[in-house]
């Protein structure tokens, strides 16, 4: 069996690919996997990093303002469905399946022109543009929130199933217990603070600034700070000085997520969908900072889909400081009640085995065009 993998630009879209890619080489030892991405995206550093062949289609997104680029966009979104064509024949797939970005959507529409079975995911709560243009054409839309398909034509909606989110999954399930133990963690409260692999700055400056004001008096807090490989030298600079700091384990990565998860009591972050679909599978009280920085907004959406179901709490990224940031956890920490039912609502939105769900899927889709 041969696939074609296709998303690109953000983690957000190739991560999933990535997963989707590693869950049918699982189940399919000689099977053949191909990426197309652009050559400007994060695939080129992570696709084969995995250890999948990537090619390349030159495509770029549409600005949102008037822009002269958009009239290269143009031309590049007509002519660049021809091009993947003569990939599609080249490496003649038996499978194609997008996962979101603007390089999803030449490879997958002439995918299903030559009728080959195609599929795509979409993990935000309101569909990307390559998503929405592909509905029509492809066999199978899978998706992460049940809201996406308020986005999708009514006429369309029958090709939608909800999956969840793919990626990998951690080897065990940690009790809260379990994991505070094997950090050390011996304070009655745990705070866990991130904003991505690659930091960010409000939720850094505000969880330093936090620290500062609030933390020295908060003994029973103990607040975990993933500052992001890039900004870890200058954040930690910002803790010089803290009484609160002695309460602060910074890192720059967290490569134990599940555990680090599983032990708090409180989590800070950013809303992206991977991250969202992480924390409804621990079931953890969340409290969401949406990126301004999302095409689309798409944070903001995922987290707002969450808070307005009382999954989780959302503040702008414009309102999240140090004092808005002691708020939400204060708000928290003295309600057990609070974020008790914020665990247990946000544990509605995960999916179990995302990644074999939609392998069994693609499997049919592929038998019944065969």
């Amino acid at each position: 069996m041969k696939v074609m993998m296709t998303g690109g630009g953000t983690g957000g879209h190739i991560n999933p690919a990535i997963a989707i890619a590693d869950t049918i080489k699982e189940n399919n030892k000689d099977c053949e996997i191909v990426f197309v991405g652009t050559s400007k995206g994060m695939e080129n550093r992570l696709v084969p990093r995995a250890g999948y062949p990537l090619e390349h289609i030159e495509i770029q997104g549409l600005k949102r303002s008037l822009s002269l680029s958009n009239i290269k966009t143009a031309f590049l979104t007509l002519t660049s469905v021809s091009r993947a064509k003569k990939l599609l024949k080249k490496h003649k797939p038996d499978l194609v399946v997008g996962t979101g970005g603007y390089v999803c959507y030449p490879l997958c529409r002439a995918a299903a022109a030559l009728k080959i079975p195609t599929a795509v995911h979409e993990s935000n709560a309101v569909p990307g543009l390559a998503v929405r243009m592909l509905s029509p054409y492809v066999d199978v839309i899978f998706t992460n929130f049940d809201a996406a398909a308020e986005h999708i034509k009514p006429k369309y909606r029958n090709k939608i199933i909800k999956v969840g989110n793919p990626g990998k999954r951690a080897d065990q399930n940690y009790t809260r217990e379990k994991a505070r133990e094997a950090l050390g963690i011996n304070t009655r409260y745990s705070v866990l603070v991130y904003g991505g692999s690659l930091g960010a700055e409000t939720i850094n400056r505000a969880a330093s600034g936090y620290a500062k004001k609030y933390l020295s008096s908060r003994k029973d807090v103990r607040m975990t700070h993933a500052a992001g490989a890039a900004n870890y030298a200058e954040v930690k600079e910002m803790y010089e000085g803290s009484d609160g700091k002695e309460n602060v384990e910074l890192l720059d990565y967290i490569y134990d997520m599940p555990l680090r998860q599983a032990a708090a009591d409180v989590i800070i972050c950013r809303s992206g969908a991977m991250t969202t679909s992480e924390i409804a599978e621990a079931g953890r009280a969340a409290i969401f900072v949406p990126s301004p920085n999302v095409t689309d907004d798409q944070q903001y959406k995922n987290a707002k889909v969450l808070a307005d179901k009382e999954a989780a709490l959302l503040i702008r990224d414009a309102d999240f400081n140090a004092d808005s940031m002691n708020g939400a956890i204060e708000k928290l920490l003295s309600d057990k009640a609070l974020r008790e039912k914020l665990c247990e609502n946000i544990k509605a939105f995960a999916v179990p085995d995302a990644n074999g769900r939609i392998y069994n899927e693609l499997m049919r889709i592929l038998e019944k065009k065969r």
